[in-house]
């Protein structure tokens, strides 16, 4: 299913019809996620009550791999630009790279997260748990290379330079205790940011996640 296609059904659904689709995505995605017990369908290796709109950019992992790690990115596109509908479309290979000089930049990219979570907290799934996600490139945990091999990639909507939501974290909360019942390799001690596994490298989600936060929520 392509992002415009999905667009499009969503502003049907939602009796709208402004051209600026990409703001009924955002509108449509009100689903009431954050009151939903979010779980894992295991056969399917997706989130039950999340939309899944397939990405390419993924592969098998290595047989009899263990999941154990989550990691948290931080992504918008361009940089500091919310809702616009960018970074799905750019996960699912359908980014017009001319709209936007910063695009020409990561046109030979072609990356990926299981999840995104926007500024509003709505949750995304694009490649289903078991598959790998290319979200991680170059890394290292523990000793062990790769991360993309053996973790979980969910990418918030945001920069290193600005708070995230608290719908966000939330969400964030609630897909990781999900997680961590349907991946028992997945403990609060293996769930770190990109820039842990790339230091140098990269940067997010950067100096404004509050980790202390995400961890009370977690306890809740």
């Amino acid at each position: 299913m392509s992002t415009d296609f999905y667009l499009k059904q969503l502003s049907l659904h939602e009796g709208i019809t402004s051209p600026y689709l990409n703001k009924v995505y955002n509108l449509s995605l009100r689903n009431n996620q954050n009151k939903r017990v979010m779980k894992v369908d295991t056969q399917k290796s997706l989130l039950t009550s999340v939309p899944y709109l397939s990405s390419q950019h993924c592969d098998d992992r290595p047989e009899n791999t263990l999941i154990d790690l989550i990691v948290i990115h931080g992504i918008s596109l361009p940089p500091g630009d919310f809702g616009s509908g960018s970074v799905q479309k750019f996960f699912c290979d359908e980014l017009d790279f001319s709209q936007h000089p910063y695009f020409s930049t990561i046109a030979h990219l072609r990356v990926s997260a299981h999840l995104f979570i926007d500024r509003r907290g709505n949750v995304t799934q694009f490649v289903p748990f078991a598959k790998r996600a290319w979200h991680a490139g170059q890394s290292s945990f523990e000793g062990r290379t790769v991360c993309n091999d053996f973790s979980i990639g969910i990418e918030l909507e945001g920069t290193d330079e600005l708070p995230y939501e608290q719908a966000q974290y939330k969400a964030l909360a609630q897909v990781i205790k999900a997680l961590l019942l349907a991946y028992p390799g997945i403990t609060q001690d293996r769930i770190v940011g990109h820039s842990d596994i790339a230091p140098g490298r990269k940067t997010d989600p950067g100096p404004t996640f509050d980790w202390s936060y995400l961890q009370d929520l977690l306890k809740a």
